[in-house]
């Protein structure tokens, strides 16, 4: 019991910094995070369309002022760009285990 009140006060803090509103710094850092790995995928000739379509959702909460959603957006953009990348760099050689001999 004598541990409840700080453990509490810690939980609290924790996610009260976990919570706060994503601004612009943060949406430009996601947002080029994002774009250099979907230019590395297309760069793996493996750039997946809801990826871009992402991206362009991202900059158009940016550009309408929210940064929550543009940051949210940017981040899964990021994902799916990465998401890509390994589809593209498993598949390389992934292929020859299928070939018919």
């Amino acid at each position: 019991m004598k541990w409840s009140l700080p453990l509490a006060m810690l939980l609290a803090f924790g996610l009260a910094t976990a919570a706060r509103a994503a601004n612009e710094a943060d949406y430009k850092a996601a947002y080029a995070a994002a774009e250099t790995a979907s230019k590395e995928a297309a760069g793996l000739r493996n750039q997946w369309t809801v990826t871009v379509s992402t991206l362009a959702a991202a900059k158009k909460a940016a550009d309408g002022g929210d940064f929550d959603r543009a940051t949210a957006a940017a981040r899964e953009a990021e994902a799916l760009a990465k998401a890509s990348i390994f589809q593209a760099t498993s598949e390389k050689e992934a292929w020859k285990a299928m070939e018919i001999r």
